[in-house]
């Protein structure tokens, strides 16, 4: 099985890698919902482990977004410390599947994996194009377009893309986008702004309006004239 996992505490994180490769899985991991949602769009999963509490875009939003934007029916298990009613109800509210409170049993989570993958029949329908306005992004075939007009990005503009589209139009942190991109090894120097600016000039320049906004000190995002703030 291939598994996404979206945890921000890298103790539980390195936990369930020294757990599940061992017995075969393969693994994709991602610190915050805005990686996840990028990861998530790229590729297919059969199971998705979920934490709740997760910095940026929650895990609750990034349910309803596999669900309302994607279209994902990728099994989701929601990982928590919450263990309310209320809290469980917003959680298969949001599109989850199952839920596991922390502390857990390492068993019992590769036990529900299986049962979820198995309900599943390992048929995941999703459509990946993103719209946004003008724009157009198809990321099976990496290919953009504004207007109708096809814009040609590098590969980490279309990572970038593909993040500030999936999230369009709210905020998306710089730690994040150099998450998506970097992983953990993000540069010292300022690379982000440097791509920024190169996605802009494909897409933005030769266009009527800037839809690429800095946010300082926070982020970026993507906005249509009438909904810039």
């Amino acid at each position: 099985m291939r598994i996404l996992i979206v945890e921000d505490n890298p103790d539980i994180l390195a936990n369930l890698y020294g757990f599940l490769e061992p017995k075969g899985y393969t693994l994709d991991s991602a610190r915050n919902g805005y990686g996840g949602l990028a990861l998530a769009s790229e590729n297919t999963y059969d199971v998705i482990v979920l934490d709740v509490m997760l910095p940026g875009l929650n895990g609750l939003e990034l349910c309803q977004k596999l669900r309302s934007e994607l279209m994902s029916t990728t099994p989701v298990l929601m990982l928590t410390a919450r263990d309310a009613l209320h809290d469980k109800v917003a959680g298969f509210d949001s599109g989850a599947d199952d839920y596991l409170v922390k502390p857990f049993s390492l068993v019992e989570l590769d036990v529900r994996l299986k049962a979820l993958a198995r309900r599943a029949g390992g048929q995941h329908a999703i459509s990946r194009e993103l719209r946004f306005g003008p724009l157009v992004f198809d990321p099976d075939q990496q290919e953009a377009a504004r207007d109708g007009v096809r814009v040609a990005l590098t590969k980490t503009g279309y990572v970038l893309l593909r993040c500030l589209m999936a999230a369009a139009p709210r905020i998306v942190p710089r730690e994040a986008l150099e998450q998506a991109v970097w992983g953990e090894d993000r540069p010292e120097s300022d690379a982000l702004r440097t791509h920024i600016h190169a996605l802009r000039q494909a897409i933005d320049k030769p266009f009527a309006f800037p839809m690429v906004h800095t946010i300082a000190g926070v982020g970026y995002k993507l906005a249509l004239p009438d909904a810039r703030g």
